[in-house]
């Protein structure tokens, strides 16, 4: 409570809500530590649990699972909404698509529920998912609009979608949640030679990275394949691990380029990996706004990404790297041979491409994010 002319004065709540900590950690620090400096008491829900996550007041744990309909799930709405029917929050804010649905359901009753806030961080479905699963995902979008007073998405093709289905009242692109670009540059000094050397990396090899989750929606299975129609120099380098990282290695193996990949698992070293390498890839099936190609880009990196959402906002053909049809394993394997045979293009696109990211570095992105949170409560009590 704080004291102002005699009065005590509440203060403010905000409670940030996501399937897993991972996702908090990975994406939302910074914004808890700007709520906890304009001195509000942040509060987390989450799945996951884990020691610590910083600049939060209170954790409350939630049994998310990924399966939608799984009892769990509406176990953890239901804790939702004792908690936030209990404590009064001033402001919600969520993120990721399990999340949202379940903290939207969970206030979907409640009389003077807070403004709530969804941050969509890329909607699981496009012009090209399966019919039915794409109608499934946009009922429980519909079905949840009214209780979502902002909605913030941040491609182009997640902006028109919410727009043409009225999916809030209030709906603004923003340039994804900022990569702190200053963090990644200050990192030790390290032998580049002495690095590539241990990995089995030589002089004349051409070095491809995509830094992802392994599942079936990054799809590193196709780059795995499409390293069969490349050169014995083209190395690939693949940090992450996840539900697919097994039948990967093992199909690695099975082709005979298993010599040629790199899977070093989890790394957080991410910076000593980019500067060994000579471009970016990505395969997946659909993005949000990705960290690993904006990481890449700062880098200096060319990027090669399959054209889906996301990809497409981020990459320009021929001014910072090259867009290829989702699947599209020879597709891909030309491009890489192209700009292997092409070394004035690759210098070309490595010059324009930290210019390309620039515009979401955190430390502009930041006040643009925090100004759409604290309207959402500003318009409220208006």
């Amino acid at each position: 409570m704080h004291e102002k002319r005699g009065i005590s004065i509440k203060k403010p709540v905000v409670l940030f809500s996501a399937s897993t900590s991972s996702h908090i950690l990975s994406f939302h620090l910074p914004y808890l530590r700007e709520f906890q400096k304009l001195g509000w008491e942040v509060h987390v829900a989450c799945g996951t649990p884990v020691a610590e996550i910083p600049y939060t007041d209170k954790v409350i744990w939630l049994p998310f699972e990924k399966k939608m309909s799984s009892p769990r799930n509406f176990l953890a709405g239901k804790i939702l909404h004792n908690k936030i029917k209990s404590c009064k929050y001033s402001l919600i804010i969520t993120h990721t698509s399990l999340a949202a649905f379940f903290t939207r359901i969970a206030v979907k009753h409640l009389k003077n529920r807070p403004p709530l806030i969804n941050m969509v961080h890329g909607y699981l479905f496009d012009n090209y998912t399966p019919a039915i699963r794409k109608q499934i995902l946009t009922f429980a979008e519909i079905l949840t609009k009214r209780q979502t007073d902002v909605l913030l998405t941040m491609n182009s093709w997640d902006y028109e979608f919410a727009k043409k289905k009225a999916l809030s009242g209030t709906i603004r692109n923003i340039p994804g949640v900022g990569v702190d670009f200053c963090k990644l540059d200050n990192v030790s000094a390290f032998d580049k030679a002495l690095f590539r050397k241990s990995y089995g990396l030589n002089q004349n090899d051409f070095v491809m990275i995509y830094a992802a989750e392994f599942s079936d929606r990054k799809n590193q299975k196709m780059l795995i394949e499409a390293m069969t129609d490349l050169p014995s120099n083209v190395k690939l380098i693949l940090p992450g691990k996840g539900e697919s990282w097994y039948k990967c290695k093992a199909l690695a193996k099975r082709l005979g380029v298993a010599n040629r990949i790199i899977m070093p698992g989890f790394v957080d070293n991410m910076p000593c990996w980019y500067e060994v390498s000579d471009v970016a890839v990505s395969a997946s099936r659909s993005e949000g706004l990705p960290f690993n190609v904006m990481e890449a880009l700062h880098f200096g990196l060319p990027v090669i990404a399959s054209n889906v959402k996301g990809h497409s906002d981020l990459i320009k053909n021929g001014a910072n790297g090259f867009l290829y049809n989702y699947g599209d394993r020879h597709g891909f394997s030309s491009i890489v041979l192209n700009l292997m045979n092409n070394p004035n293009l690759m210098k070309k696109l490595s010059e324009a491409a930290p210019e390309s990211v620039y515009q979401y570095n955190l430390s502009e992105v930041l006040p643009i994010v925090m100004e759409h949170y604290v309207s959402a409560l500003k318009n409220r009590q208006l």
